[in-house]
């Protein structure tokens, strides 16, 4: 009787080594796609794993690839709701790629100290991924520059040593007002983001730019920071000013969140006495009551292609490989319950 090419365990990356003749790591090569393979070991590669019907495990991948390709992942704000589905891209992508992810974070929203950083390029780490606002922070590009590591930034702008991801910020916010003046609503209030993203410059350009092709239109513009306790404060504002708006136009999620609970806490209907929109379509868009009408920004998928991007360009040193140094991913307008056409009684008097 025949026996069996699979033993009743399961093949491993052990036993495809062994009948291919080469040692587990060049297997593993072969299975991640990666370079340093010749075209013959290849084939008896895959041949072995062919025969021995041999399944890859996707966390023995990603064990079996750590010493080759580790990447740093930096972030500072852990608490916001862009992060979860950041991080989730992020875990996702690298799970795909067998890469193995060290995280670094930085305290009440400020960037890892000096130190940390520079311990950690130190470390063997193949390249690291940015998350917003560290894509513009320039203490930590300067050290991570100094250290020769390859980089990609997920919601920054084009910079020599950076791979940069991101939507059309401008014209998503030009859309996203003009949603807004198309509902009729005259008085609007624009909550800023981080004075330090270019991101939320961009954002208030495209407010502007939308406001300015309408006639008779009242702004307020505040100062945010992109976090949930300084979209309160803006929210109080508004709310509390002699004449306030009939609707706010937050830069993200968070703050309109927040924007809306100080609705409720003054009694206001949202969307007949108020209408609220955000930017981000993260979770928090959906968690809160009434839903929130945003600007749908693909944030697992631009961390997965950073992440992508970042992988190829650091098998690509050394070689004759371009690879792109910003990518535009497409953006949405969501229509929820927060937004609603402009209340004749409210667009002629303050609410109570």
């Amino acid at each position: 009787m025949a026996r069996s090419e699979r033993s009743p365990r399961g093949a491993t990356i052990v036993d495809v080594a062994a009948r291919a003749g080469v040692s587990p790591m060049t297997v593993s090569r072969v299975i991640n796609g990666r370079t340093g393979v010749g075209a013959e070991t290849r084939v008896l590669v895959e041949e072995a794993i062919r025969a021995l019907s041999y399944t890859p495990n996707p966390a023995a991948r990603s064990l079996a690839s750590a010493t080759e390709l580790r990447i740093g992942v930096i972030y500072s704000n852990a608490g916001a709701a862009f992060m979860s589905d950041f991080l989730t891209g992020v875990f996702e992508e690298a799970s795909a790629r067998g890469a193995h992810l060290v995280l670094l974070k930085g305290d009440n929203g400020r960037p890892p100290s000096s130190v940390a950083l520079e311990e950690l390029a130190a470390s063997n780490i193949s390249g690291f991924l940015l998350a917003p606002p560290l894509g513009e922070a320039p203490d930590v590009l300067r050290i991570l520059r100094d250290a020769g590591c390859a980089m990609a930034a997920v919601g920054a702008y084009q910079s020599p040593e950076t791979i940069c991801v991101r939507v059309n910020d401008r014209a998503a916010s030009y859309q996203m007002t003009r949603l807004l003046l198309d509902l009729g609503h005259r008085r609007i209030g624009f909550i800023l983001g981080n004075p330090d993203q270019a991101a939320s410059a961009e954002r208030m350009a495209g407010f502007y730019a939308a406001v300015r092709e309408t006639g008779g239109v009242d702004v307020q513009v505040v100062q945010g920071d992109f976090t949930y306790m300084s979209g309160l404060a803006a929210g109080e504002q508004l709310l509390g000013s002699p004449n306030p708006p009939t609707a706010i136009f937050a830069s993200n999620d968070d703050m309109a969140a927040a924007v809306i609970s100080v609705a409720h806490r003054r009694h206001l209907d949202v969307p007949n006495e108020l209408t609220v929109a955000g930017f981000d379509d993260t979770t928090a868009a959906v968690t809160l009551w009434p839903p929130l009408t945003t600007v749908r920004q693909p944030v697992r998928e631009l961390a997965a292609e950073a992440l992508s991007l970042l992988i190829a360009e650091i098998r690509a040193r050394g070689s004759k490989s371009n690879v792109p140094r910003e990518r535009i991913l497409s953006h949405q307008i969501i229509e929820r319950q927060s937004t609603g056409e402009v209340n004749p009684s409210s667009s002629s008097s303050s609410p109570s």
